[in-house]
């Protein structure tokens, strides 16, 4: 199988299941932003290890990878079936929760905004969280024109507090402090 082949030189795309849509369509936007942040994702991974961040990263691309193909397919019944597939429910969205307050127990209390950056990590971390941020707002425009589950932004939202959390962390643990606005 080639990687070109050229079905997209006039700027429309296939979506699973079928149909072709623009490529600046507000779908492909929203799975798009969300491989973005998948990608980014995996620039943080490639920073300076750090197991209890980077495994947990390694679940959210999984996720992450997930979400896009659910956002791919108009097909509400193959949305459904890729949504079963993910993992993606109630005691998901717990888990990141979990982790949130897992990495508050160990940081200091917020008492203001903080600047990003810090270590390689945690400024690569606040990245990804940017980067979720948009995916969230482009799926949060996507649900307008089509019915998509609640727990793809309900997701996108936590993961994004949690990937704050993380460049807290790792800012603690790699020795640099937070800057406060």
């Amino acid at each position: 199988m080639k990687i070109y082949t050229k079905t997209g030189d006039a700027g429309d795309t296939g979506l699973f299941g079928g149909g072709r849509v623009p490529k600046d369509d507000v779908r492909v936007e929203a799975y798009g932003d969300v491989d973005e942040l998948n990608a980014v994702i995996g620039v943080v991974r490639a920073q300076a290890p750090f197991p209890r961040i980077d495994d947990l990263l390694l679940s959210i691309q999984r996720d992450l990878f997930s979400v896009g193909a659910l956002l791919a397919t108009p097909d509400r019944a193959k949305m459904e079936q890729h949504l079963s597939k993910a993992n993606l429910d109630s005691a998901r969205i717990s888990e990141l929760e979990r982790a949130i307050d897992s990495c508050e127990a160990d940081l200091d209390p917020l008492k203001s905004f903080i600047l990003p950056g810090g270590t390689e990590k945690a400024a690569a971390l606040h990245f990804a969280r940017t980067v979720c941020r948009r995916a969230e707002r482009r799926v949060v425009t996507l649900g307008r024109e089509t019915p998509l589950p609640d727990l793809v932004v309900i997701y996108l939202n936590r993961l994004s507090d949690l990937l704050f959390m993380l460049a807290r962390l790792a800012n603690k643990t790699g020795g640099s402090g937070e800057v406060a606005w």
